[in-house]
């Protein structure tokens, strides 16, 4: 945003360097680019005429001229320019003057001497937009009425100091010159004043020549239209055009010039529409069409969606609500009668629609930043008088307002105690109603409270009334004190310091962590042959995906652990050990926020890579977390998994996971053909299983007894069964049980294999005897062979 500082004295008095203003500003929490005079690089030049023009004598295409550049002195200058001639008034560089490419000396050309330049446009810094025309080759030739003698940037505006300013999108009120000027005043405490604004207009009313219809009162907040007649077009006076092209606004003609000063003075984007173009003299503010084509002012074709808010007539889309008119009812040269429109959109609809479109202008950038629906009124009524200031036009009498659905502001409490402790001042109470008076924040010292007026959407609480009270007392007067109240101790909670150690056993076993999406593709349960009626599928769906393959979130890691695997496979990598701590979501049944259980997930391949590698992963995990009674049961109906080498893992009563080799028929769809092992186990259920209370007993004082068993049994029969019949037939008198064989081959039936296990017997109170311990024996031997067809070897 740029503000003309001759502006800005429209509303004060304000007479400080571009720098001191600067600094206030910035003091104050307006955020100040930096400042340019925009004459400043031009020095000593003035319009003068040419008296006469000559041929040079040693060259054929320079003249030497006479000019009257009003010094008292007739100047000779040498001219190179094609269109220079006798009666012409130009800019003419003084001996010592200075032009942006450098400064002027006396001099000679061709052996003839010269004293000055006769300049282009170019040579001065200026642009067509500041001309308002294209010049023609050469010189710049100025009006014939041009006072010989005036200095070259008061012709075109140049002596005025421009204040760059960025703003931000929670202060849409300093998107305009009365906005800033509000602020310059609170920084300065300076008397701020909006001139009255007072017009003429005649009997007639609009009313009763046009008609407003606000269909969508939702996204229309507000909609004013006032009507203008006997319309004369034509150029804006030379001072609008200055402060135009000043904010970086080029001039059109004098009706659209005042809708854009009104946009740079007050905030509010206004458009002009020709009354001859809206058919049935009817404004229709409502949502478009799907489909629908509306060429804009820039003879662009833009396609809306019924989501878009348009200003239609009686059969058509004439302008897209907050973002630019049609091309179809735009001011021509031979308008006479020009409705004014003045109006509030939701700021959000107007910023999606420009963006749908691609169309981003100035009244797109202030709505979308939230306008406020009592300032189109005054904006309408200070176009209609610059209308009368113009002699550009007939005011035509009456105002259409129409209200849509607005919410006031609402009050909010004010306890200065409360204020300077929260910002560690002793402001006084009278201090801060000053503050607030300046920023016409009203204040209600009965109920203590303060109420923001409608342009502060931004003031939503106390900590807001707060910040502005630090603005204007100022920040450098806020003393620096020591950080005040009891320091704590941060640490990671028990599961946090669990995942730690976890990824902590995994990587010294081998495994390398990884991480991975959990937003994936449907895709994944037929690739995992899921079936269709699994809970698995109930998935959280993504509304705004990237893509299908990123549509859903997770309700497994197996997959996101076979996509790397395979990665890892097809770039020939001959074996991998990876790991991953992530999440899973699954949906809630009452609409809230899905429900986030940690899964750990293992995975693994190669040649020397088989069930017992991964699942002695598992169990050195589940043993240094100390995880106790771990089980594992087979599995042979999960389809992902092979069926006889699938296992359930648990622990008390709870599930902690799954374990097993892949399904051939799964690893081939990921284009693996090796065998794959994966481990997915339920975070939160090991975590709920580690013992923590860890007992100490003395070592035994009795020597143990060894006993050897091996049989043959079905090979069906996991060795699990076998394990918990031993265990239950020995009682309290086992200290321990190992496998250490299991055989199938030559030697043994079919259908058969040989287990064999190592048990170890021992009492804390005695020496136990070779009876006691071969009685338990033969409990155990019949018990197997009753329980489980065990036939000892």
């Amino acid at each position: 945003m740029n503000l003309p500082m001759s502006w800005l004295n429209d509303y004060m008095d304000i007479d400080v360097t571009p720098k001191e203003y600067s600094d206030r500003l910035t003091m104050t929490g307006s955020k100040v680019e930096g400042w340019e005079n925009m004459g400043e690089s031009v020095q000593n030049v003035v319009a003068g005429k040419v008296l006469t023009c000559e041929d040079h004598p040693d060259s054929d295409h320079l003249h030497v001229c006479t000019v009257d550049a009003g010094t008292g002195e007739i100047l000779q200058i040498v001219c190179g320019a094609p269109n220079v001639k006798a009666g012409i008034i130009v800019p003419v560089a003084l001996v010592g003057a200075v032009l942006p490419d450098g400064k002027i000396k006396k001099g000679k050309l061709r052996g003839v001497e010269s004293y000055g330049m006769l300049c282009s446009h170019d040579e001065l810094g200026i642009t067509e937009d500041m001309l308002g025309y294209e010049p023609e080759y050469g010189i710049l030739i100025l009006p014939d009425d041009t006072k010989i003698g005036t200095d070259i940037k008061d012709i075109f505006g140049m002596n005025e100091t421009v204040v760059e300013f960025e703003i931000t999108s929670n202060r849409p009120d300093c998107f305009s010159i009365i906005g800033l000027a509000r602020e310059t005043a609170a920084s300065f405490n300076k008397k701020f004043t909006i001139p009255e604004v007072k017009f003429n207009e005649n009997s007639e009313n609009i009313a009763d020549t046009i008609s407003v219809d606000v269909q969508d009162k939702d996204k229309c907040k507000r909609y004013c239209a006032r009507m203008v007649k006997n319309v004369k077009i034509g150029p804006s006076p030379s001072w609008m055009q200055e402060r135009l092209r000043a904010c970086g606004v080029r001039p059109i003609n004098n009706i659209v010039d005042i809708t854009n000063y009104v946009l740079l003075e007050y905030g509010q984007p206004m458009h002009a529409f020709d009354l001859r173009d809206l058919q049935d003299n009817k404004i229709i503010v409502r949502r478009a069409n799907d489909g629908e084509v509306i060429k804009t002012l820039d003879e662009q074709d833009r396609t809306l969606t019924s989501n878009d808010l348009v200003i239609a007539d009686g059969g058509r889309a004439v302008a897209i609500a907050g973002v630019m008119g049609g091309f179809n009812s735009e001011v021509k040269d031979d308008t006479t009668t020009v409705i004014f429109e003045s109006a509030t959109f939701d700021g959000a609809s107007v910023r999606l629609t420009a963006q749908r479109v691609g169309l981003r202008t100035e009244s797109s950038s202030r709505y979308e930043k939230g306008l406020d629906y009592n300032n189109t009124v005054p904006a309408v009524e200070r176009a209609c008088q610059l209308v009368e200031e113009l002699g550009c036009g007939e005011n035509v009498g009456g105002m259409i307002d129409v209200m849509g659905n607005v919410t006031d502001m609402q009050p909010l409490a004010f306890r200065p105690d409360k204020i300077n402790a929260f910002l560690g001042t002793d402001i006084p109470t009278e201090d801060m109603v000053k503050y607030f008076d300046a920023l016409e924040i009203k204040v209600d010292l009965d109920k203590m409270t303060v109420t923001p007026p409608s342009f502060r959407p931004d003031l939503e609480g106390e900590a807001d009334i707060a910040e502005e009270v630090a603005r204007f007392y100022g920040y450098d007067k806020i003393p620096v004190t020591l950080l005040s109240g009891e320091a704590t101790c941060g640490m990671k909670t028990e599961r946090q310091q669990v995942q730690d150690r976890v990824n902590e056993l995994l990587t010294a076993q081998g495994m390398y962590e990884i991480y991975t999406y959990t937003f994936t593709s449907p895709s994944i349960f037929d690739k995992l042959n899921i079936p269709k009626d699994s809970e698995m599928r109930n998935v959280v769906k993504i509304t705004n995906p990237l893509g299908e393959d990123t549509s859903v979130m997770r309700t497994t890691t197996i997959a996101s652990m076979m996509d790397i695997l395979s990665r890892n496979y097809n770039y020939r990598n001959p074996s991998a050990k990876l790991f991953e701590i992530g999440k899973i979501f699954i949906p809630t049944t009452d609409g809230e926020l899905p429900n986030e259980p940690v899964k750990i997930t293992m995975g693994m391949y190669g040649d020397n890579v088989d069930f017992y590698d991964i699942k002695g992963i598992c169990e050195t995990m589940f043993a240094q977390l100390n995880v106790k009674n771990v089980k594992y049961e087979a599995v042979t109906d999960n389809p992902t998994f092979h069926p006889g080498r699938c296992a359930k893992i648990s622990a008390g009563n709870k599930v902690i996971g799954i374990i097993g080799e892949i399904h051939p028929a799964v690893s081939r769809k990921y284009g693996i053909e090796t065998p794959v092992y994966i481990a997915e186990l339920d975070f939160e259920n090991v975590f709920l299983n580690i013992k923590t209370d860890i007992k100490f007993k003395e070592l035994p004082k009795y020597p143990a007894v060894t006993r050897d068993i091996a049989m043959l049994v079905d090979k069906t029969v996991p060795v699990a069964d076998i394990e918990n019949v031993i265990k239950k037939a020995s009682g309290k008198m086992l200290e321990s049980l190992q496998l250490f064989d299991v055989y199938e081959g030559k030697q043994i039936p079919e259908g058969k294999k040989s287990v064999a296990y190592s048990a170890i017997y021992r009492s804390a109170d005695r020496s136990l005897t070779g009876d006691e311990v071969q009685k338990v024996f033969d409990k155990v031997v019949k018990n197997l062979e009753n329980q489980i067809g065990a036939q000892l070897r």
